[in-house]
C-alpha cells in the first residue's frame, strides 16, 4: 500500500466525487479511477459506493479514512521535522469564525506575515463544529472557535473574549419585542444560534423561525431590513451600530461573554512557525485583556 494511495483516497472520499479529487490534485480523472481500483484490488475490498452524482465511502472505506488521515498526517510531520529550523517557513493552515476573521486577525495576520515571510499562511473560516472536524481530520493545524471544547484530542488556548449582543432594526428598543421576531443566523452549526435557542428555552420562550444565510452582511442586511434579529458579537457590528443601521440591545449578563478558543490536536508537530504564530497570539490576546479591564 502506497502513501500516494492514500492520498488518493483520502481527496477523493472528502471530495465526494473522483472529478473533484482529480481537480484538487491537478492529475486526470483516469488516473484517479485507476489508483483506487488498485487500492481496492490490493486490499480485496470495495471502499467506494459508485452513484450518478458522486461517490459515498462503504462501512471498510470509512475505516480505511481514519487510519489514512493519521498516516498522512504523520508522513506529513515527519517532513516538516526533517525541515524544521529555528527561521519560521512552510505552511500554516489556520480555520477562524467569520467575526474573529474579520475583526480579531486582520491585524495579527498582517503582523506575522511581515514578521516571517516565508510562511505560507492560509486563513479559511466556518462555524465552530466545521472548523474542530477539520482540525480533528488534519485538514487544519489549529483554529480560532467558540469554546470551550473540552474535547479528548485536542488541547485549546485562550483567544479572545467578545461581548454579546442582540441586534434588531433601527429604532427597536424592547428585548422581548425583538425576541418575539424569527432569528437570523449561519446554519444549525452555529454557536451563537445554539446560545439564543438556550436562552429561550430557559426562558421557557418559544424559539421562531429561523432564517439561515451565509455571510455576516447578509444577517446584518436582513437585521437592517426589518426581517428579524440575531445574537452576534458587539465588535462584528460597530461601523453598523454608528452608522444606525442596527440597533444593539444588552443581553442578560448569563449569555453576555462569548470566549474565542485556539484549539489543535495534541499530537500536532509544533513547527517554528506554528511556536511563533501562538506567541503573536499571545500577544493579541493579553493586550485585548487589557483593554478589557481597562475599559
Amino acid at each position: 500500500m502506497e502513501s500516494a494511495d492514500l492520498k488518493i483516497f483520502q481527496a477523493v472520499a472528502r471530495e465526494g466525487s473522483i472529478t473533484k479529487a482529480a481537480a484538487r490534485l491537478g492529475y486526470v480523472q483516469s488516473n484517479v479511477t485507476a489508483r483506487i481500483r488498485h487500492l481496492e484490488a490490493e486490499l480485496n475490498t470495495s471502499l467506494l459506493h459508485r452513484q450518478s452524482r458522486g461517490v459515498s465511502l462503504t462501512p471498510a472505506g470509512e475505516n480505511l479514512l481514519k487510519y489514512a488521515d493519521k498516516i498522512v498526517y504523520l508522513l506529513d510531520e515527519a517532513v516538516k521535522s526533517t525541515r524544521n529550523s529555528e527561521t519560521p517557513s512552510g505552511t500554516l493552515r489556520i480555520g477562524s469564525l467569520e467575526t474573529t476573521a474579520a475583526v480579531q486577525l486582520p491585524v495579527m495576520m498582517l503582523e506575522y506575515h511581515r514578521s516571517y515571510p516565508d510562511v505560507q499562511l492560509s486563513l479559511s473560516t466556518g462555524h465552530t463544529s466545521d472548523l474542530v472536524k477539520s482540525v480533528l481530520e488534519y485538514e487544519l493545524d489549529a483554529a480560532f472557535v467558540n469554546g470551550p471544547q473540552h474535547h479528548p484530542d485536542l488541547e485549546e488556548l485562550y483567544a479572545f473574549e467578545e461581548e454579546m449582543v442582540l441586534i434588531a432594526e433601527p429604532g427597536e428598543t424592547s428585548l422581548q419585542s425583538a425576541l418575539a421576531k424569527p432569528q437570523l443566523f449561519f446554519g444549525k452549526g452555529c454557536y451563537h444560534r445554539k446560545t439564543l435557542e438556550r436562552w429561550l428555552q430557559e426562558e421557557h420562550q418559544q424559539s421562531l423561525n429561523s432564517m439561515e444565510f451565509g455571510t455576516l452582511e447578509a444577517i446584518l442586511g436582513g437585521v437592517s431590513a426589518g426581517l428579524g434579529v440575531s445574537l452576534v458579537t458587539r465588535s462584528s457590528v460597530k461601523t453598523w451600530e454608528e452608522a444606525g443601521k442596527i440597533s444593539v440591545l444588552p443581553i442578560p449578563e448569563k449569555y453576555r461573554r462569548s470566549v474565542v478558543s485556539f484549539v489543535f490536536r495534541r499530537d500536532l508537530f509544533r513547527t517554528s512557525a506554528f511556536n511563533a504564530f501562538v506567541e503573536l497570539m499571545s500577544r493579541f490576546s493579553a493586550q485585548g485583556a487589557a483593554n478589557v479591564i481597562l475599559g
